[in-house]
């Protein structure tokens, strides 16, 4: 554990994970082969400062003392090419830590930070405490967080080391895309009004629906968006809340390219469907991607 702060903690990261206390690197739940003191000393201090610069400096200070006579540039190098080899990572094509010549290194994959606290007797077992990438700090029982794992349904676990930038493009992309559809068929209401007349008794209830699915759709896209491109706090939980509700209301839209079936095709408006019934999963996936870091 580095200096300064002696709660237990873990860090995950991609498939891996560091416990601070037992100093052990697993991957995929299995330990790995421990790596020496000084490497595992720099690979906290990267964890800890996740995508800022730890520089030469600060790894100086903290692992090579002023009256400690050695050759500070190897031994640096030998420690950060130890931790590289535990996690099968590159100086070419880093994936976890990026070299920045003549000033030091960042960590460059999210990172949650899991300080563990024991539970209150009576308060049923121990509970987790994870910041995530857009600062919300939420307590969660382990109890929970495993049965959480255990659903169909992506867990951060499972999913890859992706850059937080690209999250947060992506997501605002999804949101935008959904935003102009709303607005497209908000304009051609009437165009829409005449393709649901020969769908028979339900067209009205149908049209009814899209309506307010665009006219709901519009005002919660632009919170999305906001909250996204300024970084709100909590965005995650806020997310994850609001899912169920936004998990119906996509699946709903998912039936607009038929509107379109004889301008585009049945092959296409199927396609574009199966996309748009997807959607709502991936920007889940990606906001958990995204609450695998801190900022």
């Amino acid at each position: 554990m580095s200096e300064g702060n002696s709660q237990p903690r873990l860090f995950r990261f991609g498939m891996f994970e560091l416990d601070s206390v037992t100093r052990e690197l697993r991957k995929d739940g299995k330990s790995r082969p421990r790596i020496r003191d000084q490497a595992l000393q720099i690979l906290i201090m990267l964890l800890e400062k996740s995508e800022d610069v730890v520089t030469r400096d600060e790894l100086r200070e903290r692992l090579w003392p002023a009256d400690t006579f050695v050759d500070f540039d190897h031994g640096l190098n030998t420690a950060i090419n130890q931790v590289r080899s535990a996690l099968g990572d590159s100086a070419a094509n880093p994936k976890f830590i990026q070299t920045l010549p003549r000033r030091g290194y960042r960590f460059i994959a999210p990172v949650q930070i899991v300080a563990r606290e024991n539970g209150v007797a009576g308060g049923g077992g121990n509970r987790e405490q994870t910041v995530d990438t857009f600062g919300q700090s939420a307590e969660v029982p382990t109890t929970a967080a495993a049965e959480m794992r255990s659903s169909i349904l992506s867990d951060s676990k499972d999913l890859p080391v992706v850059r937080k930038e690209s999250v947060r493009i992506l997501f605002l992309l999804i949101q935008l895309m959904y935003l102009i559809f709303y607005i497209i068929f908000l304009v051609r209401l009437s165009f829409a009004e005449a393709v649901l007349n020969d769908w028979g008794r339900y067209a009205f209830t149908l049209f009814l629906v899209l309506v307010v699915a665009a006219a709901i759709g519009i005002p919660v896209r632009l919170y999305l968006l906001t909250a996204m491109a300024f970084r709100y706090q909590g965005l995650n939980e806020k997310f994850r809340k609001l899912f169920p509700f936004l998990l119906v209301l996509d699946e709903m839209w998912a039936l607009t390219p038929f509107l379109c079936v004889q301008q585009i095709g049945l092959g296409v408006a199927i396609a574009t469907a199966a996309a748009l019934l997807y959607l709502p999963f991936s920007q889940r996936s990606l906001l958990l991607m995204g609450a695998e870091g801190k900022r």
